[in-house]
């Protein structure tokens, strides 16, 4: 553990501290969105307002925003299994315009595991339950110390 000296000349412990800085659900992102994840049984839920920061056509959201939810909504269910996967391919069915300012829900539960390849899926829905938009989405488990290793300069 590295060791630094304070102004007063003591000898402190350096802890870097492990931050969460996803846009979707980040709690130390500080432009993120800040959506909150409850798990439920095999499912993981998250009621949510989008403000009009979110935009795309007048009054509704932009759908690169869309997909992230549903993105971030369908990568919950890894820790169903304890694992870290990363989103390989993922399809996105507007279904009707996802309104601003008004109750949402986000929804994800797995639908099947293969070897490395889990397959997911989630579902936007307003107040009245009518669904917005749905999303399948391949997760690959990986090593992360492997992929985040830092390479030695050479």
């Amino acid at each position: 553990m590295p060791r630094k000296v304070n102004a007063r000349g003591h000898a402190t412990k350096s802890h870097p501290q492990k931050k969460n800085l996803c846009f979707a659900c980040g709690p130390d992102n500080t432009h993120g969105m800040h959506l909150k994840f409850q798990q439920e049984g095999k499912r993981f839920v998250c009621h949510f307002r989008l403000s009009s920061r979110y935009t795309g056509p007048p009054g509704h959201c932009h759908g690169g925003i869309i997909a992230t939810i549903l993105d971030d909504a369908m990568s919950k269910l890894n820790k169903l299994r304890q694992v870290v996967a990363v989103t390989s391919r993922m399809t996105v069915e507007y279904i009707k315009p996802v309104p601003l300012n008004q109750p949402l829900r986000v929804e994800s539960h797995e639908l099947s595991k293969r070897a490395r390849r889990l397959t997911h899926t989630a579902e936007i829905s307003d107040e009245t339950g009518k669904l917005l938009a749905r999303s399948k989405g391949t997760f690959i488990i990986i090593d992360p110390d492997k992929l985040f290793r830092k390479k030695p300069n050479l």
